[in-house]
């Protein structure tokens, strides 16, 4: 089975998570902070904060931005069930914005025209959540003006998409967003196994994440709202989680993060000699915005009308059987039952739910061969033609 993606661990790898496990730390040791300096710099943000996942990192965003009872959160029905559920977390309302039919990433042209019903209607969102979907880069510069324009913060949903650009610009920076987060999940360009990070150019924002992350206790003196019992002294100031990330799993990052820009790239390439063979074919490609660099987490393919009359279920199928590990991203978020429960339905999002009903993802990851791809194409070409 050739696997629509995978991490690629070295002996560099192993040695750093050895080091770490010979060493006097195994949790909140020297190395967590050292990865967050290092992806910070790699970004441009001013400050980063490690957790165990990005779904972690997006709730404490959003806590953070005081999101909770009676606020708005709006993501895309086109993403993974986390950049929706971190609204629900803190007692928000959630809805959803419909994407563009290109580049698959939130429409600014919806989100305008929702912003303007919602403030004729008093239900503007207080935090929105755009994608970063595929590792494309979203219209940043749009949303973040319309930001400015109705009042609301953005948290730039950037787990597919470390090691992107924008106009130069590198996903992460937060130019245009108030936090950006990223994930390491052993499927993404670089893994620390499980983990996120978020970063923001906001010192507030960022101690209030660094409190939320470790059970809302800080240990900082200049912080204490009582006087020090003595030199053990801490105090717990917010209701806050363990979402901390060990050591272990930042030393696995360090050493990811040196082989990141050769990632990328290679993940272009690929990506690339997809276009070229499979162009021709009855599939819809993806489309990287001139502005844009892509990180390429994920190559994701449309299946339209084709003489074999297949579909895209039908098409799926024979991949799989013929030992290609295709992938589907996404299920529409709105159209799970949980938030069928909430009052969503089919047809409300239409491009969104187009899209998820020909979406076909490839096997696309670094260690992906020019012969394995040949293999993936080839049984593309057979269930097609």
């Amino acid at each position: 089975m050739i696997p629509y993606g995978r991490q690629d661990i070295t002996e560099a790898d192993i040695e750093a998570v050895v080091q770490v496990l010979r060493s006097d730390f195994l949790t909140q040791g020297p190395v967590v902070p050292a990865f967050e300096r290092a992806v910070a710099t790699y970004s441009g943000a001013t400050y980063s904060v490690a957790v165990n996942s990005a779904t972690s990192a997006l709730h404490i965003a959003c806590l953070a931005l005081g999101l909770g009872p009676g606020d708005r959160l709006w993501t895309v029905p086109n993403t993974f069930v986390a950049s929706a559920n971190c609204g629900l977390y803190c007692g928000a309302e959630v809805d959803f914005v419909d994407i563009d039919p290109d580049s698959w990433n939130l429409s600014v042209t919806a989100l305008k025209a929702r912003l303007l019903q919602a403030r004729q209607d008093g239900l503007l969102p207080k935090v929105l959540v755009p994608v970063h979907f595929g590792g494309q880069p979203p219209d940043q510069e749009a949303i973040w003006e319309l930001a400015q324009e109705f009042g609301f913060k953005v948290i730039e949903d950037a787990s597919h998409a470390i090691g992107a650009s924008r106009q130069g610009e590198r996903a992460g920076n937060c130019k245009w967003s108030d936090i950006t987060v990223f994930s390491f999940h052993p499927v993404k360009i670089v893994t620390t196994g499980e983990g996120g990070m978020a970063l923001t150019n906001d010192t507030e924002l960022a101690g209030r994440m660094e409190m939320l992350r470790s059970h809302g206790i800080t240990r900082d003196a200049e912080k204490f709202t009582q006087a020090a019992f003595g030199p053990w002294h801490y105090e717990q100031q917010a209701l806050g989680f363990n979402y901390r990330m060990t050591d272990i799993q930042a030393a696995l990052g360090v050493s990811q993060l040196a082989r990141l820009d050769g990632y990328v790239e290679r993940r272009n390439l690929l990506a690339r000699r997809y276009d070229e063979l499979l162009r021709g074919l009855p599939l819809q490609l993806p489309v990287v915005l001139a502005s844009n660099r892509s990180a390429f987490h994920l190559y994701v393919v449309r299946v339209k009308s084709n003489p074999r009359g297949r579909t895209r279920e039908q098409v799926f199928s024979e991949l799989r059987q013929g030992g290609i590990g295709v992938n589907v991203h996404y299920m529409p978020v709105h159209l799970q039952p949980y938030y069928r429960l909430l009052g969503f339905a089919d047809g409300a999002f239409p491009i969104a739910e187009s899209y998820a009903s020909e979406a076909i993802t490839l096997p696309l990851y670094p260690q992906l061969t020019e012969e394995g791809q040949d293999q993936v194409v080839s049984a593309l070409v057979r269930a097609l033609t």
